[in-house]
């Protein structure tokens, strides 16, 4: 499209400059974005509304274009990209002003498995929703999970596994938590092709998530009932 060429991100005003920048992250256009962030920087907007107002909300419609089928998982992936360009220009902004977090979560794949497409997708979906996401890899031993839980405190844990030879592992993971008696201290989350949601029941897992979308929203509502039966 040749009128594209013609946009010229300063001229417009803030509500046609975050629609654009919707447009953009949808295509996946990273220079864009990083320059919609640090024009609307410019206008006095905080860093907390850029993220939750532009990248949020563009990302929201990229999360449910994706689950819906529209779109599919390389144009989510450079949509998730266009998003880190804006988030890495809003990060150290964001520590500053002490945002508000929506949560914290360590997510990798189970040990024998080196599969991370999809818990990458995961990662990024969950930091375009507002968490902050600790990746702890592929081919992770419960050792690796159990340190990342103690050293980060995350709300959410998150296992992958693409193998079905892999995902029994998921659930010696579980169980290492409860015989620790920390099992209640985590949401845990799991997720990858073979798996379904009678296994996640059956591993003892809060819930399985089929697609990084569904993961995004259901961390977010597990998050808010945490919350609510904190404030409770």
């Amino acid at each position: 499209m040749s009128d594209e060429e013609d946009i010229v991100l300063s001229e417009l005003n803030d509500d046609e400059l975050v629609e654009q920048m919707f447009d953009d992250l949808y295509d996946g256009l990273k220079e864009e974005i990083e320059e919609g962030v640090n024009i609307l920087l410019e206008r006095g907007w905080a860093p907390y509304d850029i993220l939750t107002k532009a990248l949020v909300g563009g990302m929201t419609i990229v999360g449910h274009d994706f689950r819906d089928g529209i779109l599919f998982v390389p144009e989510v992936l450079l949509a998730a990209n266009a998003m880190k360009g804006g988030m890495t220009i809003l990060k150290p902004l964001l520590a500053e002003t002490g945002a508000p977090r929506v949560g914290k979560m360590v997510i990798g794949t189970v040990k024998g498995d080196i599969h991370d497409i999809g818990k990458n997708l995961v990662s990024m979906m969950m930091e375009g929703a507002g968490f902050e996401v600790v990746d702890i890899g592929i081919n992770n031993p419960v050792e690796n999970y159990l340190e990342a839980l103690e050293t980060e405190e995350p709300d959410i844990l998150g296992m992958s596994a693409l193998l079905t030879t892999t995902m029994p592992y998921m659930k010696v993971v579980i169980d290492t938590l409860v015989e620790q008696g920390v099992r209640d201290d985590y949401i845990v989350l799991v997720g990858g092709a073979p798996l379904n949601e009678e296994f996640g029941k059956a591993i003892g897992a809060d819930a399985y998530c089929r697609d990084a979308a569904v993961a995004v929203e259901t961390a977010k509502d597990f998050v808010s009932r945490k919350h609510n039966q904190l404030a409770g």
